[in-house]
């Protein structure tokens, strides 16, 4: 007889966790953090820059759950907060609901599921940004904390991914029907 997964149980306890709105503060102090972040990745890559500069003045909403992100792209190549009632010409919506089915696709290095509505031309931009651009956050680490230990626990990060990734793997393997004892 198969083994359940525990996760399945994590599941329906995420899925029916209520989530609680956080103050309008938060919400806009996170999103200029993660604003900086895509900046920083974006300047190391001059072609992704390159890429934005003909798309500025376009607007980007990304939507997950109730969770949404307004952006901009600006003459510079970058992006800049927006007003949220802003008309996006591009929508990202996250379709997958479940916070860990989207954890494990992100882990098994694979894109989430996304409806996209809106302008072709900078979907595909967008498009090319996330197949093509990657954060080293080796590099980044390695300024602040040196390059040895900077590479230890970017090696350690990807040992315990792989782990958990093969674990994943092993478990929906033993859950498959006609896997039974």
């Amino acid at each position: 007889m198969p083994t359940p997964l525990p996760f399945a149980q994590l599941e329906s306890f995420f899925q029916n966790l209520p989530i609680p709105t956080p103050p309008v503060w938060a919400i806009e102090e996170s999103h200029r953090r993660i604003v900086v972040l895509i900046n920083h990745v974006l300047m190391q890559e001059p072609e992704a820059m390159a890429r934005l500069v003909r798309q500025k003045g376009r607007v980007i909403l990304a939507q997950w759950r109730q969770f949404t992100f307004t952006v901009v792209i600006t003459p510079a190549g970058l992006l800049d907060l927006c007003a949220p009632q802003a008309t996006p010409d591009l929508t990202l919506v996250m379709t997958e609901e479940s916070p860990l089915a989207l954890a494990q696709t992100l882990m098994q290095g694979q894109k989430p599921p996304v409806r996209i509505e809106g302008d072709v031309q900078l979907a595909a931009e967008v498009n090319w940004l996330a197949d093509h651009v990657r954060w080293d956050v080796e590099e980044d680490l390695s300024r602040i904390i040196g390059d040895v230990p900077a590479h230890w626990l970017c090696q350690a990060g990807r040992t315990i991914a792989q782990a958990v990734h093969d674990f994943v793997a092993k478990a929906k393997a033993a859950a498959a029907p006609g896997k039974g004892a």
